[in-house]
């Protein structure tokens, strides 16, 4: 049965290592990129998945049903645990920060925001950053010890 309700709820989603470390090593990132895009609740459209070492931005659609702090913490929750998993053996290997930066756009900026999600390495590289899409916490905000 299709769902009662219509929507378009677009995310951009990002947050960070705990410490900004650089824990995001290219097997773990791509494990956990993985894990990220096919481990979402039922209903989430994932569009676009990108970072660095020490961050990770996603871009979704989703629907009215799901709450946007409990995706989130689930999202960050599963891929700690799962990655740890694999590559932690006796020590924990990735954490994430508390807290999250999460933007929401329209539809016809869907492209664009895709688009600076896929292209983040290079971005950073060059300085290229639009500031409002990479915050993962209030301004000023600082992560405890």
């Amino acid at each position: 049965m299709p769902p009662d309700f219509y929507s378009e709820i677009n995310l951009h989603i990002v947050w960070r290592t705990k410490h900004d470390m650089p824990l995001l090593t290219p097997p773990v990132e791509a494990f956990v990129h993985h894990h990220v895009k096919h481990r979402l609740l039922e209903g989430v459209i994932v569009h676009a998945i990108g970072g660095t070492a020490n961050h990770v931005h996603v871009v979704v659609t989703l629907p009215p049903t799901i709450l946007v702090s409990e995706l989130i913490a689930r999202i960050k929750g599963s891929s700690a645990y799962e990655a740890n998993q694999k590559f932690g053996a006796t020590q924990r290997l990735l954490e994430w920060q508390r807290g999250y930066g999460v933007v929401s756009f329209g539809t016809r900026n869907l492209h664009w925001v895709k688009s600076y999600v896929e292209k983040q390495r290079a971005r950073h590289a060059r300085g290229k950053l639009f500031e409002r899409l990479e915050r993962s916490s209030a301004p000023g905000k600082k992560e405890p010890s």
